[in-house]
């Protein structure tokens, strides 16, 4: 099982950036691709980005390509999600996650560990 703890959400005027860190204890290798997901309150929880553990296949929600990178670092087993251009619709928890599945990983029932969430504020 691998533990996930996010940090650097925040408050920030629309327009600006910012950048979320996902820090993996336990057994990290253990994951094949690692995603941030956010939820908006009165929504469902929705797919923003993931990154494979191992290589650099990346993959984007549409509503963030171009905006958003995730990235990370294997030594300080951390992975990233640089946030800039945002917009007040990007107001949400944002929670990092980890699966090893090698199939769909787009939707959250494809992962088993998840973080306690990072609150994102957007403010027009």
């Amino acid at each position: 099982q691998v533990q996930l703890v996010e940090s650097g959400g925040g408050l920030v005027q629309a327009g600006g950036s910012l950048r979320l860190s996902c820090a993996a204890s336990g057994r990290p290798s253990s994951a094949y691709y690692m995603g941030w997901f956010r939820q908006a309150p009165g929504k469902e929880r929705e797919f923003v980005a993931a990154i494979i553990w191992s290589g650099t296949n990346t993959v984007y929600a549409d509503s963030v390509k171009g905006r958003f990178t995730i990235s990370r670092d294997n030594a300080k087993n951390t992975v990233y999600l640089q946030m800039n251009s945002l917009k007040p619709e990007d107001t949400a928890v944002y929670y990092c996650a980890a699966t090893a599945t090698r199939g769909v990983i787009t939707g959250p029932s494809a992962y088993n560990s998840w973080g306690q969430g990072t609150q994102v504020t957007v403010s027009s």
